[in-house]
């Protein structure tokens, strides 16, 4: 668990905003989404917002409950959940080949903690865009960075990846972890994506899809895609087809793609899993939740805590 999440939950919610304006943000936050009677153009007309009040209301909860990477990983027998994402992050680094010297540009913000890893990893200068310009700006860069040891090759430039403020044929290379699913329009970012990088360099990325599996006849489908969207801030969800499209239509190359949630020997999706137990994800466990959520309760008794928190279980 982060310190600094942990103290995020003691004393104020996470992202740029303030106690008294925590019910206000969630109930607009819900209004853009299915659940609640919103629609997909409404939500990817207003994909800012949106996003950033998600952001807001959650952060210091990813903290808490997952540490300072918030994306998901294939996981191998025996491998903790921080070894996973681990090694999922250094799996896309070595795609890419990234080296000493080069300029790299990580494209979505959360707090940096990929960013740390791969800069350790490879110890390149990466200069890290943070989505939407607002985005967490409580949290202290520089000092995680100089605890990391990257705080003389890491750089934050706070920014929308839909409208990216570099020149032409900037990085050497470009990658996105669970980032560019919350662009409103994959070929308007990509075809950014493809602007800022140089010239016959790689781009790679994990992005969220919907597998052909998926019909939109199906109300049960749409459901499961409804409580996706809401619970991770998605103005959609594209189909892998329509992502590998974007891709070619914004001048990619697409030279290797894979679902990686087919013939993993853990299922991505095992922290959430409430009937699994694991003494190293305890938090995450029907019984960590059950403690947690009492937790929640006492805090708002004695008045540390907000009672508008309480609205986080949804998410």
């Amino acid at each position: 668990m982060s310190k600094a999440g942990a103290l995020d939950l003691a004393s104020g919610v996470g992202g740029k905003i303030q106690k008294d304006e925590v019910l206000s943000a969630v109930e607009k936050y819900e209004k853009y989404h299915v659940c609640y009677g919103g629609e997909e153009e409404e939500r990817k007309a207003n994909y800012s917002d949106m996003v950033n009040k998600y952001y807001d209301l959650v952060t210091s909860f990813y903290e808490f409950g997952w540490g300072e990477s918030f994306h998901f990983a294939p996981r191998w027998k025996g491998e903790s959940l921080r070894e996973s994402i681990r090694r999922h992050e250094h799996f896309l680094a070595l795609q890419l080949g990234v080296k000493p010297g080069q300029k790299v540009l990580d494209v979505g913000c959360g707090i940096g903690g990929p960013l740390r890893e791969i800069a350790r990893l490879a110890l390149e200068q990466v200069t890290k865009i943070r989505m939407m310009a607002i985005w967490f700006v409580h949290f202290q860069w520089p000092e995680l960075n100089c605890i990391a040891g990257v705080d003389k090759t890491c750089d934050f430039v706070k920014a929308d990846f839909m409208k990216m403020p570099f020149s032409d044929n900037t990085f050497d290379a470009v990658y996105a972890i669970e980032a560019t699913c919350h662009a409103p329009d994959a070929l308007g970012c990509y075809k950014e994506i493809y602007r800022v990088l140089k010239p016959g360099q790689c781009f790679a990325a994990y992005e969220w899809c919907m597998t052909d599996a998926f019909d939109p006849n199906n109300q049960e489908h749409q459901k499961i895609k409804a409580e996706i969207e809401i619970g991770d801030g998605l103005p959609d969800i594209r189909l892998t087809r329509q992502c590998l499209e974007a891709l070619k239509q914004a001048g990619f190359e697409v030279i290797w793609e894979k679902d990686l949630a087919v013939g993993s020997p853990l299922p991505w999706y095992l922290p959430l899993d409430k009937s699994h137990f694991s003494l190293s994800s305890f938090r995450l466990t029907a019984v960590g939740r059950f403690i947690t959520k009492n937790m929640v309760k006492a805090l708002e008794f004695v008045d540390l805590l907000q009672r508008e928190v309480k609205e986080f279980k949804l998410f």
